[in-house]
C-alpha cells in the first residue's frame, strides 16, 4: 500500500486491485477510523476530513488484506435479458443468448465502489476470461435500469444518460432514492445475484 497525501486533510491510499481497496475501506471503518468520509474505488481509498493524517498512516499499517471480499448484504436484481448487445457478448463468450443468461446470472457480484452517477456500483466478481470491451463510441442515451458489462465490470445504470458498456438486459428495481435511509441500493459491499425474468 502507499498513501498520498492530499491537501491538508485527506489521505489517498493506493492498492492492487478493486477487492483490496473495498477491503481496506471496509476494515477502516470498523476501527473506527478518524476520517469524515472512507471512499473506495477501483485501486484506491481516499480518506478525506482526516484531522491527524499521521494518526492515520499509523492506523493503516496495521491493515493486511483479507483477500476475500466482505460479507455484505444481498439483494436480488430480476432483470429482463433483452438488451442489443446479447449477440457480441454471446459471440465473445462462445455461446448462444441463453448461455449469456445463465453465465451472468450465477455469478455473485460485489459492489466495489461507487461512481460515475449517483446509485451506480461497479460491481465485480466476473471472471477475466468473460471480459468485453466497451463499445468504441458511447451511445447518446442509455435507458434508466439497464444492466451492462464493461471489462470484468458489470453495472445497472440508475438514470439515463451517455454510455458505453454493452447492455445485456434491464431492470425496473430504483438503485437511487435520497429519501431511503440507505440511498444507494447497491452500496459497497453488497452482494448483488441477478435473477432472469
Amino acid at each position: 500500500m502507499h498513501l498520498h497525501p492530499v491537501g491538508r486533510s485527506a489521505v489517498l491510499a493506493e492498492v492492487r486491485d478493486a477487492v483490496q481497496a473495498l477491503d481496506l475501506a471496509t476494515w477502516a471503518r470498523s476501527t473506527g477510523v478518524d476520517a469524515g468520509e472512507v471512499v473506495p474505488a477501483a485501486r484506491t481509498v481516499l480518506f478525506d476530513g482526516v484531522a491527524d493524517p499521521a494518526a492515520l498512516r499509523d492506523l493503516l499499517a496495521g491493515w493486511s488484506p483479507s483477500g476475500r471480499p466482505p460479507e455484505g448484504e444481498r439483494v436480488e436484481v430480476p432483470v429482463v435479458y433483452d438488451g442489443p448487445d446479447l449477440g457480441f457478448v454471446a459471440d465473445a463468450w462462445g455461446t448462444d443468448v441463453a448461455g449469456v443468461v445463465t453465465r451472468h446470472s450465477e455469478v455473485e457480484y460485489v459492489a466495489a465502489f461507487c461512481g460515475f452517477a449517483p446509485g451506480f456500483s461497479y460491481l465485480s466478481g466476473l471472471p477475466a476470461d468473460l471480459a468485453v470491451p466497451r463499445l468504441e463510441a458511447p451511445r447518446a442515451r442509455v435507458e434508466p435500469g439497464s444492466v451492462g458489462l464493461a471489462g470484468t465490470w458489470c453495472g445497472v445504470y440508475p438514470t439515463a444518460s451517455p454510455g458505453g458498456w454493452r447492455l445485456l438486459g434491464r431492470t425496473a428495481v430504483t438503485l437511487w432514492d435520497p429519501t431511503r435511509d440507505r440511498p444507494a441500493l447497491l452500496a459497497p459491499g453488497t452482494r448483488v445475484r441477478f435473477v432472469p425474468r
